[in-house]
Protein backbone atom coordinates (compact mmCIF):
# COMPACT_ATOMS: atom_id res chain seq x y z
CA UNK A 1 0.00 0.00 0.00
CA UNK A 2 2.89 2.51 0.87
CA UNK A 3 4.43 1.48 -2.55
CA UNK A 4 0.99 2.62 -4.58
CA UNK A 5 0.21 5.83 -2.61
CA UNK A 6 4.02 6.85 -3.08
CA UNK A 7 3.67 6.21 -7.27
CA UNK A 8 -0.13 8.21 -7.02
CA UNK A 9 2.25 11.14 -5.61
CA UNK A 10 5.01 11.01 -8.11
CA UNK A 11 2.42 11.32 -10.68
CA UNK A 12 0.37 14.24 -9.76
CA UNK A 13 3.35 16.07 -8.39
CA UNK A 14 5.17 19.20 -9.89
CA UNK A 15 8.83 18.26 -11.65
CA UNK A 16 9.97 22.09 -10.02
CA UNK A 17 8.70 21.97 -6.93
CA UNK A 18 8.59 18.16 -6.58
CA UNK A 19 5.15 18.78 -4.27
CA UNK A 20 1.57 17.88 -5.05
CA UNK A 21 0.35 20.16 -7.92
CA UNK A 22 -1.32 23.52 -6.98
CA UNK A 23 -3.54 24.92 -9.48
CA UNK A 24 -2.31 22.38 -12.22
CA UNK A 25 -1.79 23.73 -15.99
CA UNK A 26 -0.92 21.41 -18.57
CA UNK A 27 1.12 23.29 -21.65
CA UNK A 28 0.47 22.55 -24.94
CA UNK A 29 3.39 19.41 -25.26
CA UNK A 30 1.38 17.57 -22.25
CA UNK A 31 3.22 17.95 -19.23
CA UNK A 32 1.88 19.53 -16.13
CA UNK A 33 2.73 21.85 -13.69
CA UNK A 34 1.90 24.16 -10.58
CA UNK A 35 0.70 27.38 -12.22
CA UNK A 36 2.95 29.57 -10.06
CA UNK A 37 6.22 27.50 -10.73
CA UNK A 38 5.84 27.27 -14.41
CA UNK A 39 4.68 30.96 -14.17
CA UNK A 40 8.10 31.92 -12.19
CA UNK A 41 10.33 29.67 -14.73
CA UNK A 42 8.91 31.42 -17.48
CA UNK A 43 9.72 34.66 -15.81
CA UNK A 44 13.27 33.70 -16.14
CA UNK A 45 12.77 33.19 -19.75
CA UNK A 46 11.31 36.94 -20.49
CA UNK A 47 15.01 38.36 -21.85
CA UNK A 48 15.18 35.68 -24.32
CA UNK A 49 11.63 35.69 -25.60
CA UNK A 50 12.14 32.01 -26.15
CA UNK A 51 10.16 29.35 -23.10
CA UNK A 52 11.00 26.39 -22.77
CA UNK A 53 9.29 22.84 -21.09
CA UNK A 54 11.48 22.08 -17.90
CA UNK A 55 10.74 17.89 -18.67
CA UNK A 56 11.29 17.66 -22.91
CA UNK A 57 13.20 21.29 -23.52
CA UNK A 58 10.63 21.90 -26.12
CA UNK A 59 10.61 25.29 -26.60
CA UNK A 60 7.58 27.82 -26.89
CA UNK A 61 7.10 31.28 -29.19
CA UNK A 62 5.21 33.66 -28.33
CA UNK A 63 4.97 32.59 -24.27
CA UNK A 64 1.89 30.47 -24.22
CA UNK A 65 -1.43 31.59 -22.45
CA UNK A 66 -1.31 29.03 -19.25
CA UNK A 67 -4.85 27.66 -18.74
CA UNK A 68 -6.18 25.48 -16.06
CA UNK A 69 -6.32 21.47 -16.23
CA UNK A 70 -9.69 21.35 -14.26
CA UNK A 71 -9.83 17.22 -14.47
CA UNK A 72 -6.35 16.77 -12.88
CA UNK A 73 -7.30 19.29 -10.50
CA UNK A 74 -10.24 17.62 -9.53
CA UNK A 75 -7.96 14.34 -9.31
CA UNK A 76 -5.13 16.00 -6.97
CA UNK A 77 -7.78 17.23 -4.94
CA UNK A 78 -9.29 14.00 -4.69
CA UNK A 79 -5.91 12.34 -4.13
CA UNK A 80 -5.37 14.67 -1.13
CA UNK A 81 -8.68 13.96 0.55
CA UNK A 82 -8.98 10.85 0.06
CA UNK A 83 -5.51 8.76 -0.83
CA UNK A 84 -3.03 9.81 0.76
CA UNK A 85 -4.70 11.11 3.98
CA UNK A 86 -7.65 7.30 3.81
CA UNK A 87 -3.42 5.44 3.47
CA UNK A 88 -1.84 7.93 7.22
CA UNK A 89 -5.42 7.43 8.97
CA UNK A 90 -4.87 3.48 8.24
CA UNK A 91 -1.35 3.85 9.78
CA UNK A 92 -1.94 6.15 12.24
CA UNK A 93 -4.87 3.50 13.54
CA UNK A 94 -2.51 0.83 13.00
CA UNK A 95 0.64 2.02 15.27
CA UNK A 96 -2.35 3.08 17.62
CA UNK A 97 -3.10 -0.59 17.86
CA UNK A 98 0.28 -2.16 18.09
CA UNK A 99 0.74 0.33 20.90
CA UNK A 100 -1.84 -1.23 22.61
CA UNK A 101 -0.65 -4.40 22.08
CA UNK A 102 3.08 -3.73 22.58
CA UNK A 103 1.79 -2.15 26.17
CA UNK A 104 -0.62 -4.98 26.49
CA UNK A 105 2.29 -6.98 26.30
CA UNK A 106 4.51 -4.76 29.02
CA UNK A 107 1.79 -5.17 31.50
CA UNK A 108 1.55 -9.28 30.66
CA UNK A 109 5.15 -9.69 31.20
CA UNK A 110 5.20 -7.33 34.49
CA UNK A 111 2.18 -9.46 35.73
CA UNK A 112 4.04 -12.77 34.65
CA UNK A 113 7.23 -11.70 36.54
CA UNK A 114 5.61 -10.71 39.67
CA UNK A 115 3.55 -13.57 39.78
CA UNK A 116 7.04 -15.91 39.33
CA UNK A 117 9.10 -13.91 41.91
CA UNK A 118 6.10 -14.32 44.52
CA UNK A 119 5.46 -17.61 43.80
CA UNK A 120 9.27 -18.77 43.86
CA UNK A 121 9.87 -16.81 47.20
CA UNK A 122 6.72 -18.79 48.20
CA UNK A 123 8.43 -22.05 47.47
CA UNK A 124 11.87 -21.14 48.47
CA UNK A 125 10.06 -20.04 52.20
CA UNK A 126 8.73 -23.76 51.98
CA UNK A 127 12.24 -25.01 51.33
CA UNK A 128 13.84 -22.73 54.03
CA UNK A 129 11.03 -23.87 56.46
CA UNK A 130 11.60 -27.86 55.75
CA UNK A 131 15.31 -27.07 56.35
CA UNK A 132 14.96 -25.40 59.80
CA UNK A 133 12.38 -28.13 60.27
CA UNK A 134 14.96 -30.85 59.88
CA UNK A 135 17.69 -28.65 61.61
CA UNK A 136 15.04 -28.00 64.58
CA UNK A 137 14.53 -32.41 64.46
CA UNK A 138 18.42 -32.88 64.31
CA UNK A 139 19.31 -30.67 67.00
CA UNK A 140 16.53 -32.26 69.47
CA UNK A 141 17.73 -35.83 68.58
CA UNK A 142 21.16 -34.77 69.42
CA UNK A 143 20.12 -33.11 73.05
CA UNK A 144 17.90 -36.47 73.29
CA UNK A 145 21.07 -38.35 73.19
CA UNK A 146 22.83 -36.23 75.09
CA UNK A 147 20.90 -36.57 77.87
CA UNK A 148 20.89 -40.09 77.46
CA UNK A 149 24.15 -40.37 77.51
CA UNK A 150 24.58 -37.86 80.34
CA UNK A 151 21.99 -39.70 82.29
CA UNK A 152 24.18 -43.18 81.81
CA UNK A 153 27.52 -41.68 82.96
CA UNK A 154 25.80 -40.25 86.02
CA UNK A 155 24.32 -43.27 86.95
CA UNK A 156 28.23 -44.87 86.31
CA UNK A 157 29.72 -42.15 88.53
CA UNK A 158 27.04 -42.67 91.47
CA UNK A 159 27.69 -46.43 91.67
CA UNK A 160 31.32 -45.41 91.61
CA UNK A 161 31.21 -43.28 94.17
CA UNK A 162 29.49 -45.47 96.05
CA UNK A 163 32.23 -48.25 95.56
CA UNK A 164 34.26 -46.06 96.31
CA UNK A 165 32.82 -44.85 99.73
CA UNK A 166 32.84 -48.47 100.84
CA UNK A 167 36.08 -49.30 99.94
CA UNK A 168 37.53 -46.61 102.09
CA UNK A 169 35.31 -47.78 104.79
CA UNK A 170 36.36 -51.22 104.75
CA UNK A 171 40.15 -49.99 104.36
CA UNK A 172 39.34 -47.71 107.95
CA UNK A 173 38.15 -50.71 109.16
CA UNK A 174 41.25 -53.12 107.92
CA UNK A 175 43.58 -50.68 109.30
CA UNK A 176 42.14 -50.14 112.83
CA UNK A 177 41.59 -54.03 112.82
CA UNK A 178 45.33 -54.82 111.78
CA UNK A 179 46.23 -52.38 115.24
CA UNK A 180 44.24 -54.70 117.75
CA UNK A 181 46.01 -57.18 119.52
CA UNK A 182 42.99 -59.35 120.69
CA UNK A 183 43.81 -62.04 118.32
CA UNK A 184 40.58 -63.69 119.11
CA UNK A 185 38.94 -60.39 118.21
CA UNK A 186 40.54 -59.87 114.67
CA UNK A 187 39.61 -63.41 113.92
CA UNK A 188 35.81 -62.53 114.48
CA UNK A 189 35.70 -59.18 112.89
CA UNK A 190 37.72 -60.01 109.97
CA UNK A 191 35.22 -62.08 107.81
CA UNK A 192 32.80 -59.17 107.94
CA UNK A 193 35.76 -56.71 106.86
CA UNK A 194 37.17 -58.63 104.41
CA UNK A 195 33.77 -58.84 102.59
CA UNK A 196 33.86 -56.74 99.84
CA UNK A 197 30.62 -56.23 96.82
CA UNK A 198 31.09 -57.08 93.43
CA UNK A 199 33.22 -54.57 91.63
CA UNK A 200 30.79 -51.75 89.21
CA UNK A 201 31.48 -52.87 85.13
CA UNK A 202 33.89 -50.72 83.91
CA UNK A 203 33.86 -52.11 80.21
CA UNK A 204 30.98 -49.43 78.99
CA UNK A 205 32.98 -46.61 79.73
CA UNK A 206 34.23 -45.45 76.10
CA UNK A 207 35.95 -42.17 76.19
CA UNK A 208 35.86 -40.25 72.65
CA UNK A 209 36.02 -36.58 73.45
CA UNK A 210 34.29 -34.82 70.71
CA UNK A 211 33.36 -38.23 68.72
CA UNK A 212 29.78 -38.98 69.96
CA UNK A 213 28.12 -37.42 67.21
CA UNK A 214 30.32 -37.79 64.29
CA UNK A 215 27.58 -40.27 62.80
CA UNK A 216 25.15 -37.29 62.93
CA UNK A 217 27.72 -34.49 61.26
CA UNK A 218 28.42 -36.86 58.55
CA UNK A 219 24.78 -37.44 57.49
CA UNK A 220 24.34 -34.40 57.65
CA UNK A 221 27.43 -33.27 55.60
CA UNK A 222 26.52 -36.06 53.21
CA UNK A 223 22.81 -34.66 52.80
CA UNK A 224 23.83 -30.53 52.25
CA UNK A 225 26.33 -32.13 49.04
CA UNK A 226 23.63 -34.45 47.88
CA UNK A 227 21.30 -30.60 47.91
CA UNK A 228 24.05 -29.03 46.33
CA UNK A 229 24.18 -31.84 43.41
CA UNK A 230 20.81 -31.51 43.17
CA UNK A 231 20.63 -27.54 42.71
CA UNK A 232 23.76 -27.52 40.37
CA UNK A 233 22.36 -30.37 38.05
CA UNK A 234 18.47 -29.16 38.18
CA UNK A 235 19.26 -25.21 38.14
CA UNK A 236 19.88 -24.79 34.40
CA UNK A 237 15.67 -25.90 34.16
CA UNK A 238 14.94 -22.93 36.35
CA UNK A 239 15.12 -20.20 33.39
CA UNK A 240 13.67 -16.90 32.03
CA UNK A 241 12.35 -17.21 28.78
CA UNK A 242 11.34 -13.57 26.62
CA UNK A 243 8.79 -13.33 24.51
CA UNK A 244 9.04 -10.90 21.88
CA UNK A 245 6.29 -9.79 19.69
CA UNK A 246 6.93 -9.46 15.83
CA UNK A 247 4.68 -6.07 14.81
CA UNK A 248 4.30 -5.85 10.59
CA UNK A 249 5.85 -3.06 10.07
CA UNK A 250 5.98 -1.15 6.27
CA UNK A 251 9.15 -1.07 5.95
CA UNK A 252 11.04 -3.92 3.47
CA UNK A 253 12.77 -6.63 4.98
CA UNK A 254 16.34 -7.07 4.35
CA UNK A 255 16.88 -10.51 2.27
CA UNK A 256 17.18 -13.18 4.50
CA UNK A 257 21.38 -14.82 4.23
CA UNK A 258 21.41 -17.93 2.95
CA UNK A 259 21.63 -21.16 4.90
CA UNK A 260 25.11 -22.19 5.89
CA UNK A 261 26.42 -25.79 4.64
CA UNK A 262 25.88 -28.47 7.20
CA UNK A 263 28.90 -29.14 9.36
CA UNK A 264 30.11 -32.47 8.48
CA UNK A 265 29.33 -35.57 11.10
CA UNK A 266 31.82 -36.63 13.82
CA UNK A 267 33.53 -39.25 13.60
CA UNK A 268 35.59 -40.59 16.71
CA UNK A 269 33.94 -40.71 20.24
CA UNK A 270 36.09 -37.55 21.10
CA UNK A 271 34.59 -35.78 18.57
CA UNK A 272 30.95 -36.89 19.12
CA UNK A 273 31.31 -35.98 22.89
CA UNK A 274 31.76 -32.21 21.85
CA UNK A 275 28.43 -32.49 21.20
CA UNK A 276 27.35 -33.97 24.68
CA UNK A 277 23.87 -33.35 26.17
CA UNK A 278 23.31 -33.51 29.68
CA UNK A 279 19.42 -34.84 29.21
CA UNK A 280 17.21 -36.39 32.23
CA UNK A 281 13.64 -38.19 32.39
CA UNK A 282 10.64 -36.14 32.96
CA UNK A 283 8.79 -38.10 35.61
CA UNK A 284 5.24 -36.60 34.44
CA UNK A 285 5.75 -38.68 31.15
CA UNK A 286 6.42 -41.95 32.88
CA UNK A 287 4.48 -44.58 32.49
CA UNK A 288 3.14 -46.30 35.48
CA UNK A 289 5.61 -49.90 35.24
CA UNK A 290 8.46 -48.05 34.82
CA UNK A 291 10.90 -47.13 37.89
CA UNK A 292 13.11 -43.83 37.79
CA UNK A 293 16.45 -43.63 39.57
CA UNK A 294 19.74 -42.18 39.58
CA UNK A 295 18.44 -38.72 39.84
CA UNK A 296 15.74 -39.36 36.59
CA UNK A 297 18.32 -41.03 34.04
CA UNK A 298 17.35 -44.36 34.82
CA UNK A 299 14.08 -46.31 33.89
CA UNK A 300 13.75 -49.84 35.11
CA UNK A 301 10.39 -52.13 34.20
CA UNK A 302 8.54 -53.21 37.11
CA UNK A 303 5.72 -55.87 36.99
CA UNK A 304 3.49 -53.97 39.55
CA UNK A 305 2.18 -50.69 38.42
CA UNK A 306 3.30 -47.47 41.05
CA UNK A 307 1.48 -44.79 42.44
CA UNK A 308 1.98 -42.15 40.25
CA UNK A 309 -0.02 -38.95 39.99
CA UNK A 310 -2.41 -38.31 36.91
CA UNK A 311 -0.97 -36.05 34.73
CA UNK A 312 -1.77 -35.35 30.86
CA UNK A 313 2.09 -36.19 29.88
CA UNK A 314 1.89 -39.83 31.27
CA UNK A 315 2.10 -41.88 28.68
CA UNK A 316 -0.98 -45.00 29.46
CA UNK A 317 -0.58 -47.73 27.29
CA UNK A 318 3.29 -47.75 26.04
CA UNK A 319 5.65 -48.76 28.99
CA UNK A 320 7.72 -45.76 27.76
CA UNK A 321 9.39 -42.11 28.79
CA UNK A 322 10.16 -38.97 27.41
CA UNK A 323 13.23 -36.45 28.23
CA UNK A 324 12.65 -33.42 30.13
CA UNK A 325 14.54 -31.27 28.01
CA UNK A 326 13.89 -29.96 23.99
CA UNK A 327 16.52 -31.18 21.76
CA UNK A 328 17.51 -28.45 19.17
CA UNK A 329 21.06 -27.84 17.09
CA UNK A 330 23.84 -30.23 17.76
CA UNK A 331 23.32 -33.10 20.67
CA UNK A 332 24.49 -36.24 21.16
CA UNK A 333 23.49 -38.66 24.24
CA UNK A 334 24.38 -42.27 25.24
CA UNK A 335 21.74 -45.42 26.54
CA UNK A 336 23.07 -47.89 28.39
CA UNK A 337 20.80 -50.73 28.39
CA UNK A 338 20.43 -54.56 29.85
CA UNK A 339 17.51 -57.25 29.99
CA UNK A 340 15.01 -58.85 27.29
CA UNK A 341 15.15 -55.34 25.38
CA UNK A 342 14.93 -51.47 25.28
CA UNK A 343 13.84 -48.81 22.15
CA UNK A 344 16.03 -45.57 21.97
CA UNK A 345 13.70 -42.67 20.43
CA UNK A 346 13.17 -39.42 19.40
CA UNK A 347 9.92 -38.20 19.75
CA UNK A 348 7.92 -34.38 18.66
CA UNK A 349 6.40 -33.34 22.08
CA UNK A 350 2.43 -34.01 20.72
CA UNK A 351 3.27 -37.44 20.23
CA UNK A 352 0.25 -39.33 21.48
CA UNK A 353 -0.14 -40.28 25.25
CA UNK A 354 -2.74 -42.58 24.66
CA UNK A 355 -3.59 -45.74 22.91
CA UNK A 356 -0.97 -48.54 22.02
CA UNK A 357 1.70 -48.89 19.12
CA UNK A 358 -0.32 -47.41 16.44
CA UNK A 359 -0.86 -43.67 18.21
CA UNK A 360 1.70 -43.34 21.13
CA UNK A 361 4.62 -46.22 20.90
CA UNK A 362 7.93 -45.19 19.46
CA UNK A 363 8.65 -45.93 15.92
CA UNK A 364 5.55 -46.41 14.99
CA UNK A 365 3.92 -43.25 13.87
CA UNK A 366 5.24 -40.33 12.03
CA UNK A 367 6.39 -38.68 14.89
CA UNK A 368 8.89 -40.41 16.66
CA UNK A 369 11.78 -42.50 15.33
CA UNK A 370 13.18 -45.72 17.06
CA UNK A 371 15.80 -47.67 17.43
CA UNK A 372 14.35 -51.66 18.62
CA UNK A 373 17.37 -52.83 21.11
CA UNK A 374 16.50 -56.92 21.38
CA UNK A 375 18.61 -59.58 22.40
CA UNK A 376 17.40 -61.40 18.94
CA UNK A 377 18.78 -58.20 16.95
CA UNK A 378 18.33 -54.67 16.14
CA UNK A 379 15.50 -52.74 14.24
CA UNK A 380 15.12 -49.25 13.30
CA UNK A 381 11.29 -48.27 13.17
CA UNK A 382 9.59 -45.04 11.92
CA UNK A 383 5.85 -44.85 10.69
CA UNK A 384 5.54 -48.50 11.48
CA UNK A 385 7.80 -49.90 8.95
CA UNK A 386 10.38 -51.75 10.34
CA UNK A 387 14.26 -51.82 8.62
CA UNK A 388 16.72 -54.48 9.69
CA UNK A 389 20.00 -52.95 11.27
CA UNK A 390 23.01 -55.64 10.71
CA UNK A 391 25.03 -55.67 13.84
CA UNK A 392 25.79 -57.65 16.59
CA UNK A 393 24.92 -57.93 20.14
CA UNK A 394 25.86 -54.02 21.94
CA UNK A 395 24.91 -53.07 25.04
CA UNK A 396 25.78 -48.97 25.25
CA UNK A 397 23.86 -46.88 22.15
CA UNK A 398 25.74 -43.48 20.94
CA UNK A 399 22.53 -41.15 19.48
CA UNK A 400 23.44 -37.70 17.79
CA UNK A 401 21.19 -35.24 16.13
CA UNK A 402 21.61 -32.38 13.63
CA UNK A 403 18.45 -30.99 14.07
CA UNK A 404 18.74 -28.04 11.75
CA UNK A 405 20.35 -30.53 8.96
CA UNK A 406 17.70 -33.20 9.85
CA UNK A 407 19.97 -35.95 10.07
CA UNK A 408 19.72 -38.88 13.42
CA UNK A 409 22.34 -41.13 13.55
CA UNK A 410 22.61 -44.17 16.36
CA UNK A 411 26.23 -45.87 16.80
CA UNK A 412 27.23 -48.96 18.97
CA UNK A 413 29.84 -47.31 21.51
CA UNK A 414 32.83 -49.47 22.49
CA UNK A 415 36.39 -48.90 21.50
CA UNK A 416 35.43 -47.55 17.69
CA UNK A 417 31.93 -45.73 16.94
CA UNK A 418 29.53 -48.26 14.46
CA UNK A 419 27.44 -46.32 12.38
CA UNK A 420 24.17 -49.09 13.22
CA UNK A 421 21.41 -47.06 11.01
CA UNK A 422 21.82 -43.08 9.76
CA UNK A 423 18.38 -41.14 8.98
CA UNK A 424 18.33 -38.10 6.76
CA UNK A 425 14.72 -36.28 6.75
CA UNK A 426 13.25 -32.75 7.71
CA UNK A 427 12.32 -32.17 11.61
CA UNK A 428 9.37 -29.67 12.24
CA UNK A 429 9.73 -29.43 15.81
CA UNK A 430 11.95 -29.75 18.86
CA UNK A 431 12.22 -33.69 19.54
CA UNK A 432 12.66 -35.23 22.66
CA UNK A 433 14.71 -38.08 23.98
CA UNK A 434 12.67 -41.42 24.67
CA UNK A 435 12.86 -44.68 26.40
CA UNK A 436 11.01 -47.97 26.01
CA UNK A 437 11.64 -50.70 28.67
CA UNK A 438 10.47 -54.00 28.26
CA UNK A 439 9.83 -56.71 30.66
CA UNK A 440 12.76 -57.19 33.10
CA UNK A 441 15.00 -54.71 31.78
CA UNK A 442 16.60 -51.34 32.55
CA UNK A 443 17.95 -48.22 29.85
CA UNK A 444 19.80 -45.73 30.99
CA UNK A 445 20.81 -42.17 30.12
CA UNK A 446 24.30 -42.08 31.09
CA UNK A 447 26.27 -39.80 32.96
CA UNK A 448 29.43 -38.89 30.55
CA UNK A 449 32.38 -36.14 31.59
Amino acid sequence: MAQKHQLDQETFSCSICLDLLKDPVTISCGHSYCRSCIKSHWDGEDQRRIYSCPQCRQTFKPRPVLKKNIMLAALVEQLKKTGLRRYIQQRIHDREKDMKLLQQQVEAVSLSADKAVEDSEKIFTQLIRLLQERSSDVKQQIRSQQQTEVSRVKELQEKLQQEITELKRKDAELKQLSHTEDHNQFLHNYPSVSQLSEPTDSSSINIRPLRYFEDVTAAVSELRDLLQDILREEWTNVSLTRTEVDLPMPEPEPDPEPEPEPEPEPKTRAEFLEYLCEITLDPNTAHRQLILSERNRKAKWTLRPLIYPNHPDRFTDACQVLSRESLTGRCYWEVEWSGTGADIAVAYEDISRTGYWRESGFGCNGKSWSLVCHTDGPTFLFNNIRTPVSSLCFSRVGVYLDHRAGILSFYSVSETMTLLHRVQTTFTQPLYAGLWVGNESTAELCKLK
